[in-house]
């Protein structure tokens, strides 16, 4: 199983000694763990780990743009994108897309079949006051009504406390076509600043349990 660490900033050589599979930039400006305008400096991330770069509702010719500033290796949309949007940037940007959806009980899963056309991967976390990083766990439960074939990353308020649900999670049916999980926030000593303790406990069991 891969793991990311997203809603890096503050300590990335830190971050990426533990070798992550991916580390995520949010560029939403909103975000508590947003890049600087200016950018930060990625030489720290070795070229192995891959770098995602997390938008909100960003049109194409930033995306494209920062991507390239970067050397982006992955897009993750985290907004309300609608298919066109997709299609514009998958146009625009070479990349593997990831489409972020935030499951709920009445989710309709059915609406996922206008954007594989255009995506790589989903990426399923939870409804919140933000986009992403709220700290909350959904029901899981859900994904056994996901019957697509695009592999999708796990996220939403995944931490230590998670580590035996998730186990239980990866033996279910709706875990068939989950390839990574994808944690934030519960892992952090300060927004972008991660707790380098906690990660090394997550990334044992991520190697050696699950």
């Amino acid at each position: 199983m891969k793991w990311k660490v997203c809603g890096n900033r503050d300590n990335l050589e830190e971050v990426a000694g533990l070798e992550p599979d991916y580390m995520g930039f949010i560029y939403w400006e909103l975000s508590s763990r947003a890049l600087p305008a200016k950018g930060v400096d990625l030489s720290a991330v070795p070229q192995q780990i891959k770098r995602v770069g997390v938008f909100v509702d960003e049109n194409a010719e930033t995306i494209a743009e920062m991507s390239r500033r970067d050397q982006l290796d992955f897009v993750q949309l985290h907004g309300n994108e609608q298919p066109s949007d997709v299609q514009k940037i998958k146009t625009l940007v070479d990349l593997p897309l990831i489409k972020a959806f935030a499951p709920s009980q009445h989710f309709d899963f059915g609406t996922l079949d206008q954007y594989t056309e255009w995506v790589d991967y989903f990426l399923f976390d939870t409804k919140g006051p933000l986009p992403g990083g709220n700290g909350y766990e959904f029901d899981w439960s859900l994904l056994d009504q996901y019957t697509g074939s695009t592999p999708y990353w796990l996220s939403g308020g995944i931490g230590l406390e998670s580590i035996e649900k998730l186990e239980e999670f990866l033996r279910q049916p709706g875990a068939k076509h989950c390839i990574a999980i994808d944690i934030n926030s519960k892992f952090e000593d300060a927004p972008g600043l991660k707790n380098i303790s906690a990660l090394k406990k997550f990334r044992h069991a991520i190697k050696g349990e699950l």
